[in-house]
């Protein structure tokens, strides 16, 4: 059985561990558009620059990964010489990655309620809620981070039991909202400004955002877990985007 677009890019990032070349076959390089910033597009192949990077003895573990349509977007955690937390999106087209984003950024935690940054649950279910699921998701970015309704706050978010694993706060709507509403009140502190790509696969939703944190142009990254409708579990990355005159390529973070 042929492997699946996510299992192709688990193989891909783990050949940063390895410096397997084969790991590459997924990528078309002739059509690759990267989107990281900070990474020149073309100056190195990459089985070449996997080669490389095998040799500093790097650990790379692929947490998560899901599809949907020609996207993967995975879960990953980084030892290199820090460690590091991301998500990565990948887009096919006949077979091959062609473009790719990603959001980075350092370890911390665990939070006050002990949870890390990646662990709790990685299996995708409700397949069938799917595009549910992304609009649930999509109306409470739109509604609670974007337009800062918090009112609107438990329309989504369940009042019962949220597992937070953002590192700086703590389990439970009550605690959402406290957060929320003590970034909203200082306008350089969270600005979400736009939603530019959801993903989605059964109860897992991705939302790729821009804004500010505290006066720094910012990429959102937030992984959402859906339950019977509401908002149960949330991890997410936080990178600032660099300025354009420090750009390696001319595609742009989003």
């Amino acid at each position: 059985m042929a492997a699946s677009n996510k299992d192709l890019i688990r193989k891909l990032l783990k050949g940063i561990e390895t410096g397997d070349p084969a790991s590459v076959a997924v990528v078309n390089e002739e059509k690759y558009i990267q989107h990281n910033p900070q990474t020149y597009e073309g100056s190195e192949g990459l089985a070449a620059l996997f080669q490389r990077l095998s040799k500093t003895n790097p650990r790379v573990n692929v947490v998560r990964a899901y599809e949907d349509g020609d996207f993967v977007f995975a879960h990953t955690e980084y030892e290199f010489a820090t460690s590091r937390v991301g998500f990565e999106v990948f887009r096919f087209e006949d077979g091959h990655a062609v473009e790719h984003w990603d959001n980075i950024q350092p370890r911390h935690g665990p939070n006050p309620s002990g949870h890390s940054m990646v662990d709790g649950t990685t299996e995708a279910m409700d397949l069938d809620l799917t595009e549910s699921n992304r609009e649930l998701v999509r109306e409470f970015v739109d509604l609670v981070l974007i337009d800062r309704r918090l009112e609107r706050l438990e329309d989504f978010v369940n009042a019962g039991g949220y597992i937070q694993h953002n590192p700086h706060s703590s389990d439970g709507v009550r605690s959402l909202r406290s957060a929320l509403a003590a970034t909203f009140d200082d306008s350089l502190m969270i600005q979400y400004e736009v939603l530019h790509r959801i993903l989605a696969e059964g109860n897992f939703v991705l939302t790729v955002c821009e804004g500010f944190l505290g006066g720094v142009h910012t990429s959102f990254y937030d992984l959402f877990r859906i339950d019977r409708g509401k908002l149960v579990e949330h991890w997410d990355t936080v990178e600032a985007v660099p300025p354009r005159s420090e750009w390696k390529n001319d595609n742009g973070k989003f």
